[in-house]
């Protein structure tokens, strides 16, 4: 990366996860179609009348706008797109998949194919008359794998068809635990959910 000021302007985004930050401020991980994976600093974002506060929420679309040639930039500007409301199982699995993001792809490397097979799932997701949550999640899991190079040699089965589901669903999770260093929280929170 240049050594000289980067300045994005309305890059799409969602915010993938945020931790606090000194007093009043928030390191947000979010990920931009063009621009992967980026940390983020919103300063005065936990004040009360702070306008980043009811923006930076995950799972919806963000218009974002940052600088710095640090490791971490300054974010500058965020404003939301149409709200997704996610409920139940859709919202634990749309954490699934903020989780995986944060795990396998690279700081600031654009995934343009992620990034649209995630808005997608998140979509489907939203819409409780949508396809099998699994399926959803099946079919997510294996274009990340495919578009950022871990891929599966063979063609996406149909995730839809449950005859072909039970078998791909063991190949994709032994896939992702190979390339995962420990396992993910969201996973676990996910296999006890499906006890219930």
């Amino acid at each position: 990366m240049s050594k000289r000021s980067q300045r994005v302007q309305d890059a799409r985004a969602y915010v993938l996860h945020a931790s606090p930050w000194r007093e009043t401020s928030l390191i947000v991980q979010a990920f931009a179609r063009d621009h992967g994976r980026v940390a983020l600093v919103a300063k005065g974002a936990k004040r009360p009348y702070s306008a980043l506060r009811p923006v930076l929420v995950g799972f919806q679309p963000l218009w974002l706008s940052w600088s710095g040639e640090a490791e971490v930039h300054t974010l500058t500007r965020a404003e939301t797109g149409p709200v997704r409301l996610l409920r139940g199982r859709a919202l634990m699995s749309a954490w699934y998949m903020s989780e995986l993001l944060l795990r396998l792809l690279a700081r600031e490397d654009p995934y343009p194919g992620v990034f649209d097979a995630y808005e997608a799932a998140l979509d489907v997701l939203a819409d409780p008359a949508g396809a099998s949550q699994a399926a959803v999640l099946r079919r997510f899991e294996w274009l990340l794998l495919e578009q950022s190079g871990y891929g599966v040699e063979t063609t996406m089965p149909d995730f839809d068809d449950p005859a072909v589901e039970p078998g791909t669903r063991q190949a994709l999770r032994e896939r992702l635990d190979q390339l995962l260093e420990a396992p993910l929280r969201t996973r676990q929170v996910l296999m006890d959910l499906q006890r219930y």
